[in-house]
């Protein structure tokens, strides 16, 4: 980390709750080549900044670099937009003063939080205008929440510059500690800098959103699949894992009584807390069909304290209770559509050898696993229902957990020569 006098009185970065910190880097001036100036840093941002593999490695570059070309930068910040459904956007905090550069990700809810309401960020995210002000001024003071913390830490100057013309918020800002603030030189060199530095901001976007569409729409694992150029029909490789398939008891009569509008609250609700499960435990969501789900659990990932097969049993239990919990206490967007609860799902979980990759038309593709072991799932589920337990698991999901539980008996599955026998998780009123 850079040493600083000053870094002794620069208190700890502390961000709201719609702010979560991502990553931490520390650099200093003597990462930067010697002799940058105004042209030098252009070249750097035509040529090698080009391949730099991040934009938090990039912005951090570009703040030190602006700094041992004689700019009296003391703080900058660069904010994007993007493309999810969570998410508002990102953000890179540089400060000189402790050497570090942060890079945060922004949700939707900080868009009403009163910190943004009262900061320059929201006007010139409003107007598309750049802002100066003076941290010293009182009534720049009175005006925005910010400028008081910056007055006290002594800065002089905080400029916010919009980057860009594109759909997405972008703005990066410059703050100076020094007396007479920054110069018009030193202001058009800013500005001059900037704008070059957009055209990696609007790249890297691009990158981001594609990233956040694939992984909102297929899945961590089949979204970094398909960046990485696994796009051909056919296309994929062989795992082994535990698969889960689940559906929502008594969806075609939900369907049958309640407005399509509210039908989807439902849905959305209970896949809310059925992929959650699933998520936290390690596992991907694959695919909705429906009120069905398929996700699978892969052999070869380490799941913290426990196996694939331990980890999706986990996931089944939570999904269930999770679930049932809706019934009990109903978010407040279904608290005034009647006749739907309780809701019940129903979860087969087998393991076994599946082909993940590209199935489809050469020109409609999806991104999913095929094989026996889906089938079987699929089909050990469908007796949840006749067999009355929620959760019932194949003899060798049950014989790679440590969870006590009750055989089900021997069942025969279409497409497989013998019965099987099948299992369910032991529970108080059946132990």
């Amino acid at each position: 980390m850079v040493q600083s006098s000053e870094t002794s009185k620069v208190p700890e970065r502390v961000y709201p709750p719609m702010v979560r910190l991502l990553a931490r880097s520390s650099g200093s001036p003597d990462s930067v080549p010697i002799g940058q100036c105004r042209h030098e840093i252009e070249r750097w941002l035509l040529d090698e900044g080009g391949r730099v593999p991040t934009l938090h490695a990039l912005f951090e570059a570009f703040c030190w670099r602006l700094v041992v070309a004689g700019i009296p930068l003391h703080r900058a910040s660069l904010h994007v937009g993007t493309l999810h459904p969570q998410l508002l956007g990102f953000a890179w905090n540089w400060s000189e003063a402790d050497g570090f550069c942060d890079e945060v990700q922004v949700s939707e809810e900080a868009l009403q939080h009163p910190a943004f309401l009262r900061s320059p960020l929201s006007v010139v995210f409003r107007t598309g205008q750049e802002l100066v002000l003076d941290p010293r001024d009182e009534a720049t003071v009175a005006q925005y929440g910010l400028m008081a913390d910056l007055r006290q830490a002594g800065f002089t100057q905080y400029v916010a510059l919009p980057l860009g013309a594109g759909d997405y918020h972008n703005v990066a800002t410059v703050a100076t500690r020094h007396p007479d603030g920054y110069s018009p030189e030193q202001h058009e060199i800013l500005r001059s800098l900037l704008r070059l530095l957009a055209l990696h901001v609007e790249r890297h976007i691009a990158v981001r959103i594609s990233q956040n569409v694939v992984e909102t729409y297929l899945g961590v694992d089949a979204g970094k699949a398909v960046l990485d150029g696994v796009i051909k029909r056919g296309k994929g490789s062989r795992i082994e894992a535990v698969i889960w398939v689940s559906d929502l008891r008594g969806f075609t009569d939900l369907s049958d009584r309640l407005a399509p509008d509210d039908m989807l609250l439902i849905l959305n609700a209970y896949f809310s807390q059925m992929v959650g499960a699933v998520t936290r435990a390690g596992g991907d969501v694959l695919k909705f069909v429906g009120d069905g789900l398929l996700a699978v659990f892969p052999l070869d990932r380490t799941y913290p304290g426990t196996s694939a097969a331990g980890a999706a049993l986990a996931a089944a239990l939570e999904a269930e209770a999770a679930v049932a919990s809706l019934g009990t206490t109903p978010p407040d967007e279904l608290a005034d559509i009647k006749g739907w609860a309780p809701l019940r799902s129903g979860i087969g979980l087998h393991v076994g050898d599946v082909f993940f990759g590209n199935v489809g038309a050469p020109n409609r593709l999806d991104f999913t696993v095929i094989g026996s072991a889906v089938n079987t799932a699929s089909r050990v589920e469908g007796l949840t229902k006749p067999l009355a337990s929620p959760i019932i698991l194949t003899a060798p999901v049950a014989d790679a957990i440590t969870i006590p539980v009750e055989s089900l008996g021997r069942h025969s599955l279409r497409g497989l020569p013998e019965p099987i026998e099948l299992f369910e998780p032991a529970r108080p009123h059946n132990s």
